[in-house]
């Protein structure tokens, strides 16, 4: 852990940024740098829900390009918060939420992951799959679920 990376997936929420700052905290105090993830889900379908868009290719192209600039400027201000001699890399990857982010921790050799828990309750986390929780019990290294 002392000497690997510490992952931080990121989907731009401000409980996402919460965690960040938790990821900063445990990167400056282990001396090791941050890697901010953001995965594009796929589309699951050729709905899109009113967006004004002429193809799949181009819904997803303005994704990624939302993504690309929203982790430019989270990146600049990690950089920052960051020891000196410490850096901060982006990655996106396009998938299935947690398969991609054990894959990047995996190939990355990360040595922690600090990810924000959103804290549904009751039908809503029956609902919706929790990541923070599934990654706890997958991962490789620790993983830090931030409330």
């Amino acid at each position: 852990m002392r000497s690997r990376q510490i992952l931080c997936p990121t989907d731009f929420s401000i409980t996402a940024s919460h965690a960040l700052s938790y990821a900063v905290e445990m990167a400056n105090l282990y001396g090791v740098g941050v890697r901010l993830l953001h995965v594009v889900s796929e589309p699951f379908s050729d709905h899109h829900y009113g967006l004004a868009v002429e193809s799949v290719t181009e819904l997803e192209q303005q994704i990624t390009s939302f993504a690309t600039e929203s982790l430019m400027k989270i990146q600049l201000e990690v950089q920052q918060e960051l020891n000196a001699g410490l850096t901060v890399k982006t990655v996106i990857r396009s998938g299935l939420v947690l398969r991609e982010i054990l894959a990047e921790a995996e190939e990355g050799e990360i040595g922690m992951i600090v990810i924000a828990s959103h804290g549904r309750q009751g039908i809503s986390h029956l609902l919706n799959p929790n990541i923070g929780e599934a990654l706890a019990y997958k991962a490789k290294c620790p993983v830090l679920v931030v409330k």
